[in-house]
């Protein structure tokens, strides 16, 4: 079940990078609607990750 559930994650994001070229080259307007939900979604993941990686680097330099 869980093999299943990240196949298809995988799946909706190699499907989000297609819409991304394909929208780039002028594809039709619901792959550019897929293209910037997939670009604002690695955005926001990326964001994220610079609020972990801070608050980690935080919290292991207290306790020294």
């Amino acid at each position: 079940m869980v093999g299943l559930v990240l196949v298809g994650i995988l799946a909706a994001v190699v499907g989000g990078c297609v819409c991304v070229v394909w929208a780039d080259r002028g594809g039709p307007r619901w792959a550019r609607v897929v293209a910037r939900v997939t670009v604002g979604a690695g955005r926001m993941l990326r964001r994220y990750q610079k609020q972990e990686s801070r608050s980690v680097g935080r919290s292991s330099d207290d306790g020294l």
